[in-house]
């Protein structure tokens, strides 16, 4: 499992072999470890713009909302004519999701989702495929006659990010293309609650087919809020679902404050565990929080001085790995926090992507434990039934670390892995 920096022998896995691969159709080997995502897929146009022009629109600041295919038009040609445009990027957040994983593992991944039929040289499905990672299979795409989604990202003077969608084909995913097999060999089935906006739409039905895939094999779901906007809008069914289907949850503390309704996050967290197995919350300045399940059987008690925010040594079994609830004879809720990585970064070129960033780390993780379960399946560190290779400590740090490396680049996918030695981290940081 390559961190950034390399660790103990005793804790280092590469979760696959790297080795030629045939292109013509996808391999589901037995030995094969990877994640299956069901995505929106969109290319995200970045554009400069300042409050007045989002007041022009009736646009909620940083929220994120559908709008007409010829609005959308209008204000591509706009940002093109008066160099507003920042870049051009393949987007989604399954799909960022997806990509950033393929990059830290060097592991496949499967997108499931729809794409124009008729790919041309140049077109935004060409550019979207061009700048995704080949380790990210897009066999099971489902070919619309419509053309690609796109997502405008207006970025305000204060860095804040406001998306307005327009649709083309991204939701036209059906039910047929939901490849069973494919889910039933996967560490995890990664989701986002955009997908579950509306009933209406076909992607919605394959979201819930792909849950009721994911249940009948046991692979767990992770599912990502999205935003704070779409939670107030969705709450009860969000919940609903998440209980019913939902093994992890990430999201921002905007998304947890209207998930939950409590703004401390460490209390969030302590809630938000009552629906689901696993949590991983960014807090932006604040850092990064995670909170899971432990059997009391299986605490591992952290080495770091305790510390008592809102819940009283709240770190105290931060070297726990985390298990899902029904897993536990007694069941302890153990929690983690991360200040920002160097104290963040000097200048944030782009927010768009780090939650994405820290999520892929802990995929990740989750894919490495099942990549070493398979190759030595008597090892004591499957003694029991755990989500995650490693301690909710160390995956914290592992997700704040990929954050960091999105906030400091222009694009919000990683463009390089992490480098093999952190010079400002100790060897301590890589054996926890």
């Amino acid at each position: 499992m390559k961190f950034p920096g390399r660790r103990d022998k005793k804790h280092y896995f590469p979760v696959t072999e790297k080795g030629r691969k045939n292109i013509a159709e996808p391999r589901l080997l037995s030995r094969d470890v990877y994640v299956v995502g069901i995505d929106q897929l969109l290319v995200d146009i970045e554009i400069e713009v300042d409050d007045a022009f989002l007041e022009k629109y009736d646009f909620p600041k940083g929220q994120s909302f559908l709008i007409a295919d010829d609005t959308a038009e209008e204000i591509y040609q706009w940002s093109r004519e008066n160099n507003k445009i920042r870049g051009e990027f393949p987007g989604g957040a399954v799909g960022n999701t997806l990509h950033n994983f393929a990059v830290l593992s060097d592991a496949s991944s499967y997108a499931l989702g729809a794409i124009k039929r008729q790919i041309e040289v140049g077109d935004y499905a060409f550019k979207y495929l061009s700048k995704t990672s080949g380790l990210v299979d897009m066999t099971f795409l489902q070919p619309s006659e419509k053309p690609m989604g796109r997502a405008l990202c207006f970025i305000t003077p204060d860095h804040e990010r406001t998306f307005a969608i327009s649709k083309g084909c991204m939701n036209d995913l059906t039910e047929e293309y939901i490849p069973e097999e494919v889910i039933a060999k996967s560490c995890a089935l990664l989701l986002s609650a955009y997908t579950l906006r509306s009933k209406e739409e076909s992607i919605y039905g394959a979201t819930v087919k792909a849950c009721e895939f994911a249940k009948k094999h046991n692979v767990p779901v992770v599912l990502s809020l999205g935003t704070s906007s779409l939670v107030e809008e969705r709450l009860d069914f969000l919940k609903d679902f998440c209980k019913k289907h939902a093994t992890i949850l990430a999201m921002n503390q905007q998304e947890a404050l209207s998930f939950t309704g409590i703004e401390d996050p460490l209390l969030a967290l302590e809630s938000i565990l009552e629906t689901v197995d696993m949590c991983l919350l960014t807090a932006g300045s604040r850092g990064l929080y995670v909170g899971a399940y432990c059997d009391k059987a299986n605490l591992r008690e952290t080495k770091d001085p305790l510390m008592t925010k809102s819940i009283v040594n709240y770190n105290a079994y931060e070297y726990s790995r985390s298990m899902r609830k029904t897993s536990c004879t007694e069941p302890v809720k153990v929690y983690t926090h991360v200040n920002p990585f160097k104290g963040g970064p000097m200048a944030i070129k782009n927010t768009n992507g780090a939650g994405d960033a820290a999520l892929s780390a802990l995929l990740h993780d989750i894919s490495a434990n099942q990549y070493h379960k398979e190759m030595i399946p008597n090892s004591p560190k499957h003694d029991e039934s755990y989500l995650t290779y490693s301690s909710i400590s160390q995956i914290s740090k592992y997700s704040n670390r990929v954050s960091f490396e999105v906030l400091i680049q222009s694009s919000p996918r990683l463009l390089k892995g992490l480098p093999e030695k952190e010079d400002s981290l100790e060897e301590a940081h890589w054996s926890n």
